[in-house]
């Protein structure tokens, strides 16, 4: 079992590798020289980013003051993801949490499987575990939300991702269009 654990990262973003399409997605965090990349689904990237936005507004909906409504602009982050990439494993499973003494968000991510080298009864999947400040996490969903949107446009007939040289619609009886 790995754990990954970042208490202050310098950076913790989303970010791809790849054409629309064809792209893998990744959290990344860095703290001085130290990254990890972990991979994860498009659909996964999305909904970390809901659940987060949803949270902090759930704060300032409770009279939280601290909590900014919007990503402050110098956190804005469009950088790529740090290299080399090495991805260290494949998220089954996302959490998030808010912990009321540091006023921070927690965010984990869970391997698939559990190291199947260490010990039958202490066995647990590898994690990364990142607290952020309310500032960087509206950071965090605001970069989110724009990766996935980026991605290929929509079909007007059919919401399925379009390819450039278009695809076969469902709602079009197969044409190409």
């Amino acid at each position: 079992m790995a754990v990954h654990e970042f208490a202050a990262p310098e950076r913790f973003v989303a970010g791809t590798i790849g054409l629309p399409g064809e792209r893998a997605f990744y959290l990344q965090a860095k703290q001085q020289a130290r990254v990890v990349s972990v991979l994860l689904e498009k659909t996964q990237v999305l909904a970390l980013a809901d659940r987060v936005d949803e949270l902090l507004d759930g704060l300032i909906g409770q009279g939280r003051t601290d909590i900014p409504a919007t990503a402050p602009g110098a956190l804005f982050d469009d950088d790529p993801l740090d290299t080399p990439i090495e991805e260290e494993f494949r998220v089954a499973a996302l959490a998030i949490g808010w912990d009321d003494d540091s006023s921070q968000v927690l965010l984990e991510a869970l391997s698939a499987d559990p190291d199947e080298s260490a010990d039958p009864e202490v066995r647990a999947p590898d994690s990364l575990r990142v607290r952020l400040a309310p500032g960087y996490a509206r950071a965090f969903v605001d970069r989110a939300r724009r990766l996935v949107s980026a991605g290929r446009p929509p079909c007007p007939f059919c919401s399925l991702p379009l390819d450039p040289a278009g695809h076969v619609c469902p709602r079009a009886n197969g044409y190409r269009r």
